[in-house]
């Protein structure tokens, strides 16, 4: 199959985000965020924390395993999501959600409006904070990361409203659509700590 046949048959109609006016430090920090070279594994100081991440991924794997039948490569986004939500300061529950509304966990995704990959990210950003190169957004860690880095801008310049930072994700501020149904597929990704019996502490 063509890569313009894969494209097509994987086209989704989410993300839409507007390129807009902004203050150069907050386009100076994202491009850091974005070039940040630092490899997707998490550090636990407390093995608790570990332990409670590897029961996530355990319990993420089985729920993803329909959408991502290879093991290694459903690992490896669980891995990468996990990382770029926490990095943002997003939950990862609500990053998986927003994946499922925006490419349905595509990786080759591409919209009417040309919004790429799990995250449906515009190619603008590719311009305005990276090196340009848009076929970038096609690799996991990339996208994941300009999406993540990209709502947490919004939240902030919403200052923490998480309704109106969906809407400026999708390009629709303002219209309960979009946000509604992020929240309702987050709720299927959301994750209860399994209670540990005693704690351990890091040797």
């Amino acid at each position: 199959m063509s890569l313009a046949l894969l494209f097509l048959s994987s086209a989704a109609h989410a993300g839409n985000q507007k390129e807009e006016a902004m203050a150069d430090s907050v386009r100076l920090a994202l491009s850091r965020s974005i070039n940040d070279a630092g490899p997707p594994k998490p550090q636990f100081t407390d093995i608790n924390q570990r332990i409670q991440y590897l029961f996530w991924l355990v319990e993420m794997s089985t729920r993803l395993k329909k959408k991502f039948p290879d093991a290694q490569m459903r690992t490896e986004f669980l891995e990468t999501t996990w990382y770029e939500s926490k990095r943002a300061g997003l939950d990862p529950a609500m990053v998986l959600g927003l994946i499922q509304v925006e490419s349905a966990f595509r990786k080759y995704a591409l919209s009417s409006v040309n919004a790429q990959g799990y995250m449906q990210v515009m190619p603008f950003w590719t311009r305005v904070i990276g090196d340009a190169d848009r076929s970038k957004l096609f690799n996991m860690q990339t996208n994941l990361r300009y999406g993540c880095a990209i709502l947490r801008m919004y939240l902030d310049m919403e200052k923490g409203n998480l309704y109106l930072a969906l809407g400026r994700y999708n390009g629709s501020r303002g219209r309960p659509e979009y946000p509604n149904a992020v929240q309702a597929a987050w709720k299927r990704w959301e994750y209860s700590q399994v209670p540990l019996s005693t704690t351990v502490a890091v040797q």
